[in-house]
This record gives C-alpha cells, sequence and structure tokens, in this order.
C-alpha cells in the first residue's frame, strides 16, 4: 500500500510530531486542523465562524496538495470548545460542501491547541 506525507504551506506547519496529511492507498488522512494562519502560524481574529472558516481553509490546503478536494471527503469530525458555538460553526461549514455532504461527527472537548475554538479533521478519496 502507498504512504505518503502530504506537506503544503497553504495550512500551518505541524506543531507536534505528525504530518498535515498522509495518503494511504486511495484515501488522504487530514489531520485537526486548527485557526492557525499558515502564514503567521497565529490563531485568526474573530470568534466561531472567523476560524472555522480558516481551519476549512487549511484543510482545503491540503486536500489540494494531495490532488482532491472538499468533493471527495468522505468523513470528517469537529472538536467544538463549546457546544454552544454549534450553530455557528454549522453556518460556516455548510457552506464548504456541496448537496452530498460528508459523515460528520461533532464534539465538545475540554481545550483545543493554542486554546483554540474549533478544530477539524478529515478523511477524503484521492
Amino acid at each position: 500500500m502507498l504512504k505518503k506525507v502530504v506537506d503544503t504551506d497553504r495550512a500551518p506547519a505541524a506543531i507536534g510530531p505528525y504530518s498535515q496529511g498522509i495518503v494511504a492507498g486511495q484515501f488522504l488522512f487530514v489531520s485537526g486542523q486548527t485557526p492557525l494562519d499558515p502564514a503567521t502560524e497565529k490563531l485568526v481574529d474573530g470568534g466561531i465562524k472567523e476560524q472555522t472558516k480558516r481551519a476549512l481553509d487549511n484543510i482545503v490546503g491540503i486536500l489540494e496538495a494531495a490532488g482532491t478536494g472538499l468533493d471527495k471527503v468522505v468523513k470528517v469530525t469537529v472538536y467544538l470548545e463549546d457546544m454552544n458555538d454549534f450553530a455557528a460553526m454549522n453556518e460556516v461549514y455548510a457552506s464548504y460542501f456541496g448537496s452530498e455532504q460528508p459523515a460528520r461527527c461533532a464534539i465538545e472537548v475540554s481545550r483545543l491547541p493554542k486554546d483554540a475554538k474549533v478544530e477539524i479533521d478529515a478523511i477524503a478519496i484521492l
């Protein structure tokens, strides 16, 4: 089985011992993306909507670096610092995916890296 690391400057560099993405066979596994601006490596300004947009933009960068796109995403996990942000996150999230929504799980967690409000990971078909 083919296994390849995906690395792009369109998403923040890994802040730990992991890869932005891994191609395994016909799948791309995208590591959890927080709302770090790839240019500054700092959290974007704003609330949950701005942070969700940046996290998803980071995912798009990794998907495209691997030769795939949002239309090929089959599973997403959303980690929220506060489940009260679910509706606002969902509003932004829905604008990124077409009519064929991927499977998804949303979980409230006690804390995220760099005190982000959201982290999102994804699995896509190549």
